[in-house]
């Protein structure tokens, strides 16, 4: 258990990391899947709920805005590792299992759709990796995050 323990928080960590910066070229360039992507989900705030311009520059939740968030992820998740501080690592695990929560709700609970301009669902299934990822390292980290004063 110890060696998975060591182990097992650096490999998930390297993959969401992987995953996450990747994606960064994309959002910080405009490519066409990252504006398809982002429009879709403005136009879908727009029209259910009156929130123009959401997912969109200036938005709160604009591609640079996620993109950033995804470069504090990885660098917290990868600099818990290379400094070998635990808890920054897992702090890193918890941002991104907010940012990924975020993206399968919009899969699956927009106009997105889980198959994203005939990807196959390759997008989605990415983010469900990174999701059971970062959830295996909180779990596996718990005792860092956790405070009970009863044990």
């Amino acid at each position: 258990m110890t060696k998975i323990k060591t182990y097992l928080p650096a490999i998930l960590s390297i993959f969401i990391s992987f995953v996450f910066i990747q994606s960064l070229f994309f959002k910080f360039s405009g490519s066409p899947e990252t504006v398809y992507i982002f429009t879709t989900l403005n136009e879908w705030a727009s029209h259910r709920f009156g929130l123009e311009g959401l997912f969109l520059p200036p938005g709160i939740f604009n591609a640079y805005v996620i993109g950033s968030a995804e470069l504090a992820a990885s660098l917290l998740l990868l600099g818990g590792l290379i400094f070998k501080k635990p808890l920054v690592n897992a702090l890193g695990a918890l941002l991104a299992l907010g940012i990924i929560s975020g993206a399968i709700f919009f899969h699956l609970f927009t106009p997105l759709g889980v198959e994203v301009q005939g990807d196959g669902g390759t997008l989605f299934g990415m983010a469900v990796g990174v999701w059971l990822s970062s959830a295996l390292i909180l779990f596996l980290r718990k005792s860092l995050l956790c405070y009970c004063p009863f044990k």
